[in-house]
């Protein structure tokens, strides 16, 4: 444990930081397994609506700054790809 003050302050709102984070990705991850069920069970309707929701979580992680813009557009290209290829 840290001595100094700034530095106790530190530790307390880089953890506050790392909590929330974690709550972040885990809600992310969690819609992109919803969208990824609902695709395995070939109903196109629930898959669009899970895609979307998807979507919009990837996009607001990348605005807190979770992930990598880059990275979002290549997951979310990935999604509606497999999205796609249900609807043929």
């Amino acid at each position: 444990m840290p001595n100094i003050k700034s530095a106790v302050k530190r530790v307390k709102t880089s953890e506050k930081k790392r909590l929330r984070n974690a709550s972040q990705k885990s809600a992310l991850r969690t819609a992109i397994k919803a969208y990824e069920t609902t695709v395995a069970g070939g109903d196109a309707e629930a898959s669009k609506e899970a895609l979307i929701l998807a979507q919009k979580k990837l996009d607001k992680a990348v605005t807190k700054g979770l992930i990598h813009k880059n990275a979002a557009n290549r997951k979310k290209s990935r999604l509606a790809k497999r999205l796609n290829a249900l609807s043929k």
